[in-house]
């Protein structure tokens, strides 16, 4: 290793007060490691532990290539060199590897090496592997929308650019030149997999390059003057506005993968003697001494007092209480505060496609920080049943705008846009049938976000997907997925029926802390004779978890919602001329879900019948039965029924999808069989 001192700017990294912190923070980061291994052998607290050896150069490199507080980190689960060199606390890091109560890193929610730190701008970070590059864009477009000198940090070891969300990230932040250090720390190893079975070629970098705008570094990890160069050029290229950089660094994974494995299983005597012999530290206190920036006895005296730094916070960590279990239901949700609803004249009957559209521009008009992102969703299209028309020209390409036709980048772009605090997305997912490339984002990461960050975090999205059938679109345009979603906690899902609704909900919507998926049924957009309302005004608001009673009556309860309401009103309608009474309840959301106004109407009329589009086995009717069986038993007269979509995919014949899907005919049929009861 050669020193060489050619600018201020190797001047400065090179100095020795800078020198000594990276060898402390390597020097916490390996004696933590050593210490967390012996407390899993004793059985004292941690049961799970994912050794950092081998890495822990490139992470306290490039956490000091940051601003603290100013720039943001999202590492991964083996970069606790990182949030070590970036400042967290050594004890609150060994307070969560023992799963207690503390403010950072989850308290408790989430396994070891998952950091999370507000004011260190680290957000909360999964253990599906790859998932933060997306988000890491996300923020980065945040910084990039606002202006701000700010600096997108995001980690991951070289088995997870296996994964299409690396290569969709590294698209998107090239595309828009954003603010972005990629760094990938590669041992070589993905668990037991080695990188000949993992990457073409062997490495990321020659696919890499092939990304115009993106700078690719290929270092030795091990080398100090040559990574810090490596990601002081990265962090000034973005700061200075001029896009993204990947630093591929080559390193050792010394230990195991975790306390679980054995690498004895899979590398041989030789490789794991070849990486030992590739120790950063020893290499990197060899070149101290050679340099002459302290002797080998000063390094001894160094090593001894941070070995003692490490065993007191380990002291430290272990007088910390355990998380209360009466807590354990906190920060699902983040609480609502909604504005007031003002109440005005009622406008011109409008349908669905125009209240949505509305609602969005009155938003976008309040608050700046409103952006509306998807596919086809700007310029002249407006998306594809054209919800988005005319934002881009009047709001500017900056808070409308296309993305890749890429659903996993949609929703993970979302995710990180809302996180500082000035952004609210709405992401359109062009069908709903097309959303499940995005799920891993949607349930793995934005869902649990809140909770998983013990609070410290909230996303407020909303996410808009046309759904559902009755417009002869086949198996690919037709699902109804309410059931699906509503089984995930964290995750609010919308369903309005009418204009009015549909208006007044999505606002409700924005102005939710929290993610909202808005479900709208394409059969439903321009339908006038039930959908189409007078407009609310711009100040009306509608709570979400408030359902609605479309029509009173005493014979028989019929819950619905989306299309099936209007099913459900045209059977009602029908009967009534026969002096048939019956009760329409419009859920209008499924979570929440006010099944205080379900129970009420059963109380009245004893009888239930539940309507949905989507089939029948595992629907979210079943939730509904299985509720009213629960808590309305004595109150029911007569079996619960439902009427549903067949348990077969929606097929693209009319014929056949009118078979599928449930007609207002069916809904009578059962209407008739209940009350007959």
């Amino acid at each position: 290793m050669s020193l060489q001192v050619d600018s201020l700017v190797d001047s400065l990294l090179l100095a020795k007060g800078r020198v000594l912190r990276a060898l402390q923070a390597m020097h916490y980061t390996r004696f933590m490691d050593d210490k967390m291994n012996k407390l899993v052998r004793q059985n004292k607290g941690g049961t799970f532990h994912l050794p950092v050896a081998g890495h822990e150069m490139i992470g306290v490199l490039s956490a000091m290539a940051l601003i603290p507080g100013t720039d943001w980190g999202l590492p991964y689960y083996r970069d606790r060199a990182f949030a070590i060199g970036l400042g967290c606390s050594l004890s609150e890091i060994f307070a969560v590897f023992l799963a207690r109560d503390v403010v950072n890193h989850s308290g408790g929610r989430m396994m070891p090496e998952h950091f999370s730190h507000r004011e260190l701008r680290i957000p909360c970070q999964s253990s599906c592997v790859g998932s933060q590059f997306l988000q890491a864009v996300g923020v980065a477009k945040s910084a990039q929308l606002r202006g701000a000198q700010e600096v997108v940090y995001v980690s991951a070891g070289d088995g997870a650019t296996s994964q299409g969300d690396f290569h969709e990230a590294l698209n998107f932040a090239s595309i828009h030149r954003l603010p972005l250090v990629f760094v990938i720390q590669d041992n070589g190893w993905a668990i037991s997999v080695p990188s000949h079975e993992q990457t073409a070629g062997g490495t990321i970098v020659k696919m890499a390059r092939g990304y115009e705008g993106l700078s690719v570094h290929d270092v030795d990890g091990c080398d100090y003057v040559e990574t810090a160069q490596a990601l002081h050029q990265a962090v000034s290229k973005a700061r200075a506005g001029e896009g993204p950089s990947l630093v591929v660094a080559k390193v050792p994974r010394i230990g195991s993968h975790s306390s679980s494995d054995d690498p004895k299983k899979y590398k041989t005597e030789e490789v794991i003697a070849e990486e030992k012999s590739r120790d950063p530290i020893e290499r990197f206190e060899e070149w101290l001494v050679a340099h002459e920036y302290c002797t080998r006895l000063e390094i001894d005296a160094l090593r001894a007092q941070h070995f003692q730094d490490i065993e007191t916070a380990a002291l430290a960590a272990d007088q910390i209480p355990f998380p209360q279990k009466e807590s354990v239901l906190d920060h699902v949700f983040k609480d609502v505060s909604l504005p007031q609803s003002l109440p005005s004249s009622p406008g011109e009957s409008i349908v669905i496609m125009d209240a949505l559209n509305h609602a969005m521009n009155e938003e976008m008009q309040r608050d700046s920080g409103v952006i509306v992102f998807g596919q086809d969703v700007a310029h002249g299209k407006g998306g594809v049943f054209g919800i988005t028309r005319a934002f881009t020209e009047r709001f500017g390409s900056h808070r409308c705008f296309n993305t890749p036709l890429a659903e996993s980048t949609i929703v993970a772009l979302a995710l990180g846009l809302s996180l500082d605090g000035h952004h609210k997305p709405i992401a359109e997912i062009q069908f709903a049938d097309y959303s499940w490339t995005g799920m891993n984002q949607l349930f793995n990461e934005l869902a649990s976000f809140h909770y998983r960050s013990k609070g410290q975090w909230h996303c407020p999205v909303v996410i808009r997907m046309p759904y559902g059938g009755y417009i002869q679109g086949g198996p690919y345009h037709s699902q109804s997925i309410e059931a699906f979603l509503s089984h995930c906690p964290g995750l609010k899902v919308v369903i309005p029926s009418n204009a009015a609704d549909a208006k007044r909900l999505l606002k409700s919507a924005i102005h939710d802390p929290n993610p909202v998926i808005f479900l709208e049924h394409k059969a439903l957009y321009r339908q006038r004779l039930f959908c189409a309302r007078p407009e609310t005004g711009p100040e009306e608001f509608l709570p979400l978890g408030q359902a609605h009673v479309v029509r009173e009556g005493t014979d028989v309860t019929v819950v619905a919602w989306g299309m099936t309401v209007l099913l459900a009103n045209e059977a009602a309608e029908l009967l009534s001329k026969e002096n048939l009474s019956v009760e329409v309840i419009d859920l209008r959301t499924i979570v929440p879900l006010d099944f205080a106004t379900v129970l009420k109407s059963l109380r009245k009329t004893g009888k239930l019948l539940i309507v949905h589009e989507a089939a029948r086995n595992c629907g979210f009717g079943a939730e509904l039965a299985a509720r009213a069986a629960e808590e309305a038993f004595f109150s029911l007269d007569a079996p619960i029924m439902r009427v549903t979509g067949k348990d077969c995919p929606v097929p693209y014949c009319k014929d056949l999808e009118d078979e599928v899907l449930p007609q207002a005919k069916d809904v009578e049929s059962a209407l008739r069989q209940l009350i007959a009861f």
